[in-house]
């Protein structure tokens, strides 16, 4: 499974402004719901917030990866949102947050799925150039177009 292909234009937020990681979360969550990546959302949020209590998925470098797995997902699914604000994800590194790609699985497919999807995107969040070309992106199709090359 390619990240581009769960990806969609309707999921990419730019340029953003929340004051919380949890009105992001509820942001990026409305835009799955809407195509029916999500079917309850305030049960893939609490999965969410839940994941978030066991340690910040702020994971460096500016960007966050929250998660979860629910039985109100219907289909594997990522959001994506640039802030024009950094805020405060706790993260790893101790700095604020600028980037947040949001992950739904369904909770029968928690296992390979998550994983293949989070390793994916880790690895391309190891290259800065990477990361840069999300905070440049002047539309969803570039910034979709980024996860390909």
């Amino acid at each position: 499974m390619q990240l581009s292909e769960i990806l969609k234009n309707e999921h990419v937020l730019l340029d953003v402004n929340v004051d919380s990681r949890e009105t992001c979360i509820d942001e990026l969550t409305k835009l799955m719901e809407k195509t029916g990546v999500v079917s309850d959302s305030a049960v893939y949020k609490d999965a969410v917030l839940k994941r978030e209590e066991e340690g910040s998925t702020g994971i460096g470098f500016g960007v966050a990866i929250p998660h979860g797995k629910s039985s109100g997902v219907e289909e594997a699914g990522l959001a994506f949102a640039r802030l024009s604000d950094e805020i405060d994800w706790q993260s790893l590194d101790g700095k604020p947050v600028k980037s947040v790609f949001l992950i739904a699985i369904p909770e029968e497919k928690a296992g390979n799925e998550h994983l293949q999807i989070l390793s994916q995107l880790s690895r391309k969040l190891m290259h800065e150039d990477f990361r840069n070309k999300l905070l440049q992106a002047t539309s969803s199709d570039e910034l979709i177009a980024a996860l390909d090359e």
